[in-house]
């Protein structure tokens, strides 16, 4: 690591950065540093120019304006390097709703997850609605199974919230623990064979729960651009379909506004509402005199 890494991860940390955000900065400007092969501190504005044309041809706009945070807190705040480029930088603000998958989907993906610690894992993600870092990172000591809550610590933001906990996760959650009875993590990184896990120093790879989703996506047939985030949207959306306040919802998410969690409105099948009966009598001359091919 070098210098400049090194006291980009510190300030990072004064900054209140999670480790995931610290990581992905710190990615950015290791990737701009390979791209032109020499020291980021040595790169110029119209150099910089360049790559960010390069990377907005390249990569998917939510991608682009994750770089560009990392590689403007870099020069910004540790080089301190006015670069006038950040200046002509704007992503656009559209509406791009997330993937959700149906009640029934989310049965059947996790039912299909075979290794205990995987589908425990991914149970607690979509019946609490956890972000995958909170769910890894669970401590035994955050599950209080008198309220049937689960004490998230530190989410996004730094902000606590309590979430409640559905039984039969529970009961999920103590049948994994009896596997290996590590005294602090839920989940904690198995050695070779699983044999170590009751003396873990960390706790599953993010990694390693992100390729089992994808696998069971696959081995199911469910074709649906769907990531392990997915099911905290999912959670969202169907907790709403089934008539809970969106305000609840929004602190069982720990969304810092409202606004964050209207999005889930545009998810939501509104058939229950009538609607769909409307719109069928409304459209229902559309087709006359018309012969449909049988």
């Amino acid at each position: 690591m070098t210098p400049l890494e090194k006291r980009l991860i510190e300030d990072m940390k004064l900054f209140g950065y999670s480790k995931r955000t610290q990581d992905t900065y710190l990615y950015a400007v290791r990737k701009i540093t390979k791209h032109f092969q020499t020291s980021p501190d040595q790169i110029t504005n119209e150099q910089l120019r360049e790559y960010l044309l390069w990377h907005k041809d390249k990569y998917a706009p939510n991608t682009t304006t994750i770089a560009l945070c990392g590689i403007k807190f870099f020069y910004q705040k540790i080089l301190k390097k006015p670069m006038p480029v950040f200046d002509l930088v704007r992503q656009p603000r559209g509406l791009k709703l997330p993937v959700v998958l149906t009640q029934e989907e989310v049965r059947t993906v996790l039912s299909n997850i075979r290794v205990l610690r995987h589908r425990a894992c991914l149970t607690l993600i979509y019946s609490c609605g956890l972000r995958i870092s909170e769910a890894v990172e669970m401590q035994i000591s955050q599950i209080d199974s008198n309220r049937m809550v689960v004490h998230v610590r530190a989410g996004k933001g730094a902000r606590d919230r309590y979430v409640p906990l559905p039984r039969p996760t529970l009961e999920l959650l103590r049948c994994h623990w009896k596997t290996h009875r590590h005294p602090q993590w839920l989940f904690p990184a198995p050695g070779r064979s699983g044999v170590k896990e009751a003396e873990a120093t960390r706790c599953l790879p993010l990694s390693s729960v992100q390729t089992v989703f994808k696998k069971s996506l696959k081995e199911v047939g469910i074709k649906k651009d769907a990531h392990v985030h997915t099911l905290r949207h999912s959670y969202a959306t169907h907790l709403l379909e089934e008539g809970v306040d969106i305000r609840i919802i929004s602190e069982y998410l720990g969304h810092r506004s409202l606004d964050s969690t209207l999005i889930y409105t545009h998810l939501t099948p509104l058939m229950r509402q009538g609607v769909a009966d409307t719109i069928n009598s409304l459209m229902g001359g559309l087709t006359q005199g018309l012969t449909l091919p049988q």
